[in-house]
């Protein structure tokens, strides 16, 4: 292990990030020590935001059915590393009972397509857990294994990793040489939703009792109130469904971050209970990004999105530790 992390260290790991979105998982990367060289996706304000923080880095905005792997080989050169979350939507339990594209699905197939052309020694693949039942997953782990790369899966929760925010998601590891080995829970204080409300004063509210609120958000803030007491502030789910009771404490890890403006703050105040949605920078912060990551183009709605679709960077900074050995 000393000798191949001594050989690893002599040389500048250089990686694609394919549907890298703003850059969560390209954030994690470069946090490990990783040169990332282009990232892929077809959204306008994830480039905007991407090539704010990734100053050196390629962009190509497209779909990645549309782009050819053949035509970038001598712009990027030699990748060691192909990380990739695939549109992870029509997997999602989420979704419910909603009819599912397949089409969408199988943007995870595009992977192995870079991966012939640019033949890198390891592979990240990132989605929502429940992509393990798709009818096409054992095809995809063994379109992989028929190139060569040995295959580890495994499910992380972002708490575990110091991010306020508890988003559980599954990695596939996958290396040319060598079974990737888990990547091992460190030993990291839990933060909290209460670490990332800006108490300031910056953010505007509003009533909580009013008479066009709906009759189901005061449900929740009423379910709340009757287990926490009337002086402590709580977070409830403003928009979507919870089977949580549509609540929780701001003294545990914030639920999972969609891409919907899902969660609202609520603090008591001498005159009644107030609340506001959370913003962008705070879920950024809920994400594991830095302050100094900019997220500064779209509208609020896009930022939202860019969010609730990235992957936690201090997760992915873990995992490529682990899988490279820096």
């Amino acid at each position: 292990m000393g000798l191949f992390a001594e050989k690893t260290s002599m040389k500048q790991i250089r990686a694609i990030d394919l549907f890298c979105g703003a850059g969560g998982s390209s954030w994690g990367a470069k946090s490990a020590g990783v040169d990332v060289v282009a990232g892929f996706d077809m959204c306008s304000a994830a480039e905007a935001v991407y090539k704010d923080n990734f100053t050196g880095a390629k962009f190509y905005c497209d779909k990645l059915e549309n782009i050819k792997p053949q035509s970038l080989t001598r712009k990027l050169g030699k990748v060691d590393l192909i990380l990739a979350s695939p549109e992870c939507t029509n997997h999602s339990v989420a979704k419910g009972n909603k009819p599912r594209c397949e089409q969408s699905r199988e943007t995870a197939l595009l992977v192995i397509k870079f991966a012939k052309v640019f033949q890198p020694r390891w592979l990240v693949i990132e989605n929502v857990i429940s992509m393990k039942n798709w009818k096409r997953y054992t095809e995809l782990i063994s379109d992989i294994e028929k190139l060569g790369y040995k295959t580890n899966m495994q499910v992380l929760n972002s708490a575990d990793f110091g991010v306020p925010q508890a988003r559980r998601r599954m990695f596939i590891l996958c290396d040319r040489e060598r079974k990737p080995q888990p990547v091992k829970i460190p030993k990291k204080q839990i933060k909290t939703a209460r670490h990332i409300i800006d108490g300031n004063g910056t953010y505007n509210y509003s009533p909580l009792k009013t008479p066009k609120r709906a009759r189901a958000t005061l449900e929740r803030a009423d379910r709340a109130i009757a287990s926490l007491g009337k002086n402590s502030p709580f977070l409830i789910v403003y928009y979507g469904t919870d089977h949580a009771g549509g609540w929780q404490s701001i003294d545990v890890p914030l639920r999972t971050i969609t891409t919907l403006d899902r969660f609202a703050y609520v603090k008591p105040t001498t005159s009644g209970h107030v609340m506001r949605m959370l913003q962008p920078p705070e879920l950024k912060q809920a994400m594991g990004w830095p302050k100094k990551f900019k997220l500064n183009h779209g509208t609020r709605r896009d930022k939202i999105k860019m969010v609730g679709n990235a992957v936690c960077p201090p997760v992915m900074k873990a995992i490529v530790k682990n899988l490279i050995c820096i």
